[in-house]
């Protein structure tokens, strides 16, 4: 469901450091960083969770912008985006993941009043990530033929998918970045200054895909390539945000702090839950890599429609996307803290909005989904598909933003691999199996109906297993 070659930040940069006339590091960070184990935790679920919904929605509206702009070249340059767009979201999950686990230590060191460790820790995690970075953009850039051909991309769709691929695997270090300096932020409890980060990309994003996708101003445009450009370029101006953000904030960018690292332990402190959490963020669009292969047997604008629907439903989602995002902080500094009946409180209501708000949305797409189709296709084929999959999967939000919710809250408990756990038996004892057996019977309308299932169990098994995990 979110899309997306550099050196290290810290290796970008000079050496950051705070104003001399503000406090000390520790001064500053133990004079209340810990902010959210105090005072409503109702409260703080909004004002953590609104910052972040904006920033996710600004980011999933990049999906949105790049799919009606490339839907302008024609419908096998919207199907070509359609196979895409779940590689781009699960290579985006594994740097979520490493955001997540940044997060998870820092929110936990501040809860339990470790500054020091929770600075040094914050510097090292921006280094790793971009490491990262620089690993899964040219594994991506050398597997992208043998990948698509894997999926089925036919050989008239191959060509629009490399032009793409190629520079955002190259510039994939780039956002890796971001999501470093993404956890960071959260990890503080500085909610909307995430939200400030992900809306200078998105912004560069949405001024720049007319331009070098159809062209604008008398400029021609670059076709598929152009929305690739558009969005390195996009990345580019988030880091700058994002480190003149962290720079006011109380953890900074330091190459002193840095030194002072223990880096095997740091390493595995991170990776403990960004490991986990990575590959629990990128089961869901690798699930639906393969729901897109077995829906391109069916027929090319059963591919469009389902790949333009999955993108209004990306942006439908953003609120539980926002509110997974905001859980963390709020359940790692409490725990950390041992104020554990705190995080409980948070989780249940965040459990009761999942679940309100995903019935109501559903209710609106279902009805609404012809309306939304118009905006992407003239063609009734797809428009059909389109409809037909917003009718029946919408149905499964709520399942969906408790199972994410309850990512959120067991990966600030450091309990990564049950979080990992449930999403597995979502996708690949559900939705895989339900979607391969079916559609031989029902075509299409089976497969979606399998992602349906497989939310509705899968946000039944995340409420069993975070409850036993907090009922101590």
């Amino acid at each position: 469901m979110a899309p997306q070659a550099a050196q290290a930040v810290a290796d970008q940069s000079p050496h950051f450091t705070l104003p001399a006339r503000r406090p000390p590091l520790r001064t500053l960070l133990m004079s209340g960083n810990a902010k959210l184990t105090r005072g409503s935790i109702r409260g703080h679920l909004v004002t953590q969770t609104l910052p972040m919904i904006v920033g996710v929605a600004a980011v999933m509206s990049i999906g949105l912008v790049d799919a009606y702009f490339i839907g302008q070249l024609g419908s096998e340059a919207l199907a070509a985006i359609s196979f895409i767009f779940p590689i781009s979201v699960a290579v985006a999950s594994l740097g979520v993941g490493m955001m997540v686990g940044i997060n998870s230590v820092i929110s936990r060191a501040l809860g339990e009043g470790d500054s020091d460790r929770a600075a040094r820790r914050a510097n090292f995690g921006i280094v790793l990530s971009v490491a990262f970075g620089v690993l899964i953009g040219s594994l991506l850039y050398l597997l992208l033929d043998p990948l698509f051909s894997l999926m089925a991309a036919s050989s008239e769709q191959l060509p629009l998918i490399r032009s793409y691929m190629q520079p955002f695997a190259l510039g994939f270090p780039l956002m890796m970045a971001i999501m470093g300096i993404n956890g960071v932020l959260r990890g503080q409890g500085e909610a909307r200054k995430t939200s400030y980060v992900s809306i200078t990309y998105a912004a560069a994003n949405w001024v720049l895909d007319p331009i070098l996708i159809t062209g604008a101003f008398g400029y021609e445009g670059l076709g598929m390539v152009g929305a690739a450009y558009a969005t390195l370029i996009g990345w580019g101006f988030g880091i700058a945000m994002g480190i003149w953000l962290i720079r006011q904030a109380a953890i900074p960018i330091s190459f002193k702090l840095l030194g002072q690292c223990r880096i095997g332990e740091s390493t595995t402190a991170i990776l403990g839950v960004a490991g986990p959490a990575a590959f629990s963020n990128a089961i869901n669009p690798i699930g639906l890599s393969v729901l897109t292969a077995l829906i391109a047997s069916e027929s090319a604008a059963a591919v469009a429609g389902f790949g333009a629907a999955g993108r209004v439903q990306s942006f439908a989602v953003v609120p539980l996307l926002g509110l997974s995002g905001a859980i963390g902080a709020i359940i790692g500094q409490n725990w950390g803290a041992r104020q554990y009946a705190r995080a409980r409180e948070a989780m249940w209501l965040a459990g009761l909005f999942c679940v309100g708000y995903g019935l109501v949305t559903a209710a609106m797409l279902s009805w609404g989904g012809r309306w939304f189709a118009d905006f992407f296709t003239e063609d009734p084929a797809i428009i059909d598909e389109f409809a037909s999959y917003l009718r029946i999967a919408a149905w499964g939000y709520a399942g969906f933003g408790l199972l994410i919710v309850a990512n959120g809250a067991l990966n600030a408990l450091d309990k990564a691999n049950s979080a990992l756990m449930q999403s597995s038996v979502r996708v690949f004892l559900v939705m895989l199996p339900l979607g391969w057996l079916a559609r031989e019977f029902y075509g299409s309308s089976a497969i979606y109906a399998a992602e349906l299932a497989a939310n509705l169990v899968g946000g039944t098994v995340a409420v069993l297993v975070v409850w036993r995990a907090m009922r101590r």
